[in-house]
């Protein structure tokens, strides 16, 4: 068994345990207690909303005070043990502190997506039932304006008299803290009209998860976290939030991918652990190489010479060159200071995943799922494989294929303390997502190596299955065409080419980027249906149906007039069909 196998990176614990909590593992309150106590005046929660732009830092003391007192304001008034309070906004330090102080009264917290249409929100809180809802600056008139059986408060000191900072109680009541197995969080995944699906999430989940993780990445007090997706998503709140909150290290918040703030944001916050998803990692890969190129063919084939010799000295000696070799065009691209860069929410091309290794930066994928709190695999830095989602944690949970097909490949089924409690007010829909012998069945589909490693195929509801009987996954088509800047968004997907036979073929549905429209010299409105436009985008599908089976090859492009709608982790919903 390799040496990373045995590490425990909970083993700490058990200087605290039966002192400051008293279960097989601390709740999210007492995890975060234990933190400040390591590291009390180290930074915890920093921003750039200060004076033009100016970096704030709460240290770990600083943000307890915080979280203690909205936590006995929020019992004062009446919030006990179970109650659900909803928070939706960008991400910022209130946001976290909300979060926390909820969970110290041993409520449940309900995380909103901000970026729904108010209607959709209001959808969510008639579900979630809330006492209170901390909202952003945007969305504070609509809901402080309106009658709700919830109050409103704000996040943003835009409106001082709510402002979640300067709330306090002289009456605070006694807090009631959760225990391991108490709800901690309901995490909506999707149903936004209709009944929504809430992911019911314990403290034991959520806690054992952050710990389990990182068997396979060591994380330090000194690591400097980057939360820029979401942080409502379960992705940026386990990965980025909870995980820098159990080691002492310090969260930079991000509230925007426009690429000058992003900029100033990795910089100016020295960043060594950076979380995506590919969308981010494609965009600032595409921006490095552009620049190699544009010194000249020369400097391009020397570079491109010196990344492969950087990537066999890292892959086969464990030794890394690469932070050396191009620390220019790191520091350039301001991400010279990253440590480790993980992408999740979605497949990466082996290309740019290669690229960023070979650049010298410990770059590896990951894979989970709201249900599960949500890391279930994770490729462990010294031993990727660069094909892989992750390598799954065992000896601590179990992960099995179920319905193979002849090639090995089935539905991913797990089991361990990190999967949800169920899916809230929704017995049958939980009961339909566990097999007899208690694995909850993830809905994607791959396969699983010798060495527990799990290589993803696509969902199981996405699959294409040919008139042959072959099984296509639009996924790993889509996945070739990641480093095509000429392409914004590609979605494939099945039609029909002969109604009376119901053969299946394979379509690609296109939205060109603007820059194709630039060297066209031609605006877009009026002329994405122009034959040049056509052409361009067939030669990128050309050239990638060269490297795919002749069953799986795009048969017809769609070039679509506007985006298709986008998840907040930048996935196209999969909602359409000509």
């Amino acid at each position: 068994m390799k040496d990373y196998l045995n590490y425990i990176p909970w083993k700490f614990l058990d200087e605290f345990r039966g002192k400051d909590f008293a279960g097989e593992w601390p709740t999210l309150p007492e995890m975060f207690s234990i933190s400040v106590k390591r590291f009390g005046s180290r930074p915890c929660l920093t921003d750039f909303e200060g004076p033009d732009g100016s970096k704030n830092t709460m240290t770990y003391a600083q943000t307890e005070r915080r979280v203690l007192k909205l936590a006995a304001w929020l019992s004062g008034n009446g919030v006990k043990k179970g109650d659900r309070i909803a928070v939706s906004g960008k991400n910022a330090p209130e946001w976290t502190i909300v979060f926390l102080a909820s969970l110290y009264t041993g409520a449940v917290i309900c995380p909103i997506d901000y970026a729904l249409h108010d209607s959709e929100v209001e959808n969510l809180l008639n579900t979630a039932k809330p006492k209170f809802l901390f909202v952003d600056e945007e969305k504070y008139p609509h809901f402080s304006e309106k009658t709700f059986d919830f109050k409103t408060y704000s996040l943003s000191p835009k409106y001082p008299d709510q402002y979640v900072y300067n709330l306090f109680s002289s009456e605070g009541g006694i807090l009631d803290m959760p225990e391991e197995n108490d709800l901690a969080a309901i995490l909506f995944t999707s149903g936004t009209t209709g009944k929504p699906k809430g992911v019911m999430l314990t403290h034991k989940n959520l806690v054992s998860d952050c710990y389990i993780a990182q068997t396979r990445m060591r994380l330090y007090e000194t690591d400097v976290f980057y939360a820029l997706l979401p942080i409502h998503h379960a992705y940026t709140m386990q990965a980025v939030m909870i995980e820098a909150l159990s080691v002492g290290a310090e969260i930079v918040y991000g509230k925007s991918m426009a690429v000058s703030r992003l900029m100033k944001e990795l910089k100016e916050g020295q960043i060594t652990m950076l979380l995506g998803v590919p969308l981010l990692f494609n965009k600032l890969l595409a921006g490095i190489m552009k620049g190699i190129k544009s010194k000249g063919v020369l400097v391009n084939a020397a570079i491109h010479v010196m990344l492969t010799i950087s990537y066999l000295c890292k892959k086969f000696f464990k030794i890394n060159i690469g932070k050396k070799l191009f620390k220019t065009v790191l520091e350039q691209a301001n991400i010279y200071s990253l440590r480790i860069a993980i992408c999740g929410g979605g497949p990466l091309a082996d290309s740019v995943f290669k690229i960023y290794n070979e650049m010298g930066i410990d770059f590896v994928q990951g894979y989970g799922l709201t249900e599960t709190s949500p890391i279930i695999a994770l490729n462990p830095v010294e031993h990727f494989k660069i094909q892989s989602v992750g390598q799954y944690f065992f000896p601590h949970m179990e992960m099995k294929i179920i319905d193979a097909e002849k090639d090995g490949v089935g539905e991913v089924a797990v089991k361990g303390p990190m999967v949800f409690k169920g899916y809230y007010e929704m017995p049958e829909e939980t009961a339909k997502s566990f097999t007899e012998d208690g694995f909850f069945k993830t809905g994607d589909l791959g396969w699983i190596d010798s060495d527990g490693y799990l290589m993803l195929s696509g969902r199981a509801k996405n699959m294409i299955v040919t008139n042959g009987g072959k099984n296509v996954y639009p996924e790993e088509i889509e996945n070739l065409f990641q480093l095509v800047t000429d392409i914004e968004q590609i979605t494939v997907q099945a039609f029909v080419e002969n109604a009376a036979s119901k053969n299946e073929e394979i379509e690609a549905l296109i939205y060109p980027s603007d820059d194709v429209f630039k060297q066209l010299g031609i605006e877009r409105e009026g002329h994405s249906q122009d034959s040049d436009v056509f052409l361009l985008m067939k030669l990128h599908v050309d050239r990638v149906n060269r490297q795919l089976q002749p069953y799986a090859r795009i048969k017809k492009i769609t070039i679509l007039e506007k985006p298709l709608e986008m998840t907040t982790t930048k996935k196209v919903k999969r909602t359409y069909k000509k």
